[in-house]
Formats: C-alpha cells, structure tokens, sequence
C-alpha cells in the first residue's frame, strides 16, 4: 500500500529514543505486507493466545496481518515502556478493548488495520481510539447510514454531491468507531446516539451528543494514512502534539532487553 500522502502529513521513519508527554500523541502507520522472515520474527514474541488466534485464520494472508499487526503492536509499545516485546501482557475490558496488564505503565493504545494498513495510536491516556477503513466506491454507504447514523448524518451526507458521498461516509464512520473505541464500549454505544462532522475538508468535532459536555471533552482528528484508506483519531482532552511515523522493519525491531 502505498503511503504517499500531502507533504504536511509525512509519515516519518521514527527516532530510536522515543518520548511521550502529556498531550501528545504519536500515531503509527503500518504495511501489513511484510517478508516471510519479519512474520516468523514477530510470531515468536506473541502470545499463546495471540497464537492460538491467529491460526483461525483460514486465509493464509488474514493470519499473516494478523501476525504482523499484533507483533508491531508489542513492538513499538516495548520501545515506550522499554521491556521486551514478549513481555508484554493485556487485559480486555468486557467489550473487548485490550489494556496493559501491569499497573506499572502508563501508556493507552489502539490498533485498527483494514486492507493491507494497520494504525497503532499511543498517548498517555487510555482513552485513545483510532480507526482505518479501506473506501470502496462500491459500498453501501447510503444503506448503512440509514441503519446507523443520526439523522443529522444522514442529512447531511444526503446534502453532499455524489462524488463526495463515498468520503463523507467513511468520515463519519471512521470518527464514530473511533470515538466508541476511545470510550472502550465498542458498538454497545448505539451510533445514532451522537453526531459528528463529515463534510470532506471541515474539521473533525463531535457536534451533538446526549451529554453535552462531550462535544468540548473529546479531541477528533483526520489521519491521512494513504490513497485509498480514510483513517480517524479520538482523544479524551485536548490534543498539543500530534506525531506520525512510519513502521519500518530494519533495524527496528526485536531487541532483547
């Protein structure tokens, strides 16, 4: 996949010494399309669960990115908290949002990965949630909107030129999963239920909500992660720094510390 986007949004190979402040956070881009040798590399340092996930893949592709984005995963957490990959152990809340296991790191994250790409967002605050999706020109926005979306939404989409539709859909979808997934309650969250901006080239903001208080909580960012994907961030407070680096195998990856 190929990661060419405006020169403002370079995503950028990473430094080896990395820091996090308060207020900043540091959004990951990945290519799941990896070498034979970087998937084993990074199936060794997963867990046996991990393991046992993957290999109910039935595609050998879908266990390979699977592989490479739980591995990438641990890999660059390892580079914040500065322990071994493998040493890395989850908890999942009871929607499924995985969190670090020891109380020792203050770290918050979040994976998403559609067609060939994966996003791993990292910030001081659990309250993280990022989200990828690959925009087909072919897919049923309009139905789906109906089904889930605000009125609002619907409206506003409906207000768009055709040729608009397909990124003002994936706009609004985008922001919306990541904001659930920031909140950690998945879709249990219904998506009618808050309104968020879509019109390719405004700003990303929630608009309306049943707490009014979450308009003015919550930071909604557009990511460029390439051509073809449209990519959201959501963070709980005001976002100071936002950094974006690009994954890169050699001489990156596997230390052990």
């Amino acid at each position: 996949m190929d990661l060419a986007v405006p020169e403002k949004e370079l995503w950028l190979p990473p430094p080896k010494r990395l820091t996090l402040t308060a207020g900043e956070v540091h959004v990951w881009a990945v290519l799941l399309d990896q070498t034979p040798d970087t998937v084993q590399a990074l199936l060794k340092i997963l867990s046996p669960d991990e393991c046992a996930r993957a290999t109910r893949y039935h595609f050998q592709r879908d266990f390979e990115h699977f592989v490479i984005a739980r591995g990438v995963l641990r890999d660059i957490l390892s580079r914040y908290l500065n322990v071994s990959s493998h040493k890395i152990e989850f908890l999942y809340n009871q929607c499924g949002k995985p969190l670090l296991a020891s109380c020792d790191w203050s770290l918050g994250f979040n994976l998403s990965h559609a067609k060939g790409v994966a996003l791993c967002a990292i910030s001081q605050t659990n309250a993280i949630g990022v989200d990828i999706e690959y925009a087909r020109e072919d897919f049923p926005g309009d139905e789906i909107a109906e089904r889930f979306f605000s009125a609002n939404e619907v409206a506003a989409l409906r207000d768009l030129a055709p040729d608009l539709r397909t990124v003002g859909f994936f706009n609004c979808w985008t922001r919306k999963e990541a904001y659930i997934k920031a909140r950690g309650e998945g879709l249990s969250h219904p998506l009618d239920s808050f309104t968020v901006s879509l019109i390719p080239g405004h700003p990303a903001r929630i608009l309306t909500a049943d707490d009014p208080l979450e308009t003015s909580r919550w930071t909604l960012m557009e990511l460029l992660p390439g051509r073809d994907h449209i990519a959201s961030l959501a963070v709980e407070g005001k976002v100071r720094t936002l950094r974006q680096w690009h994954w890169i195998e050699q001489g990156f990856l596997l230390d052990d510390r």
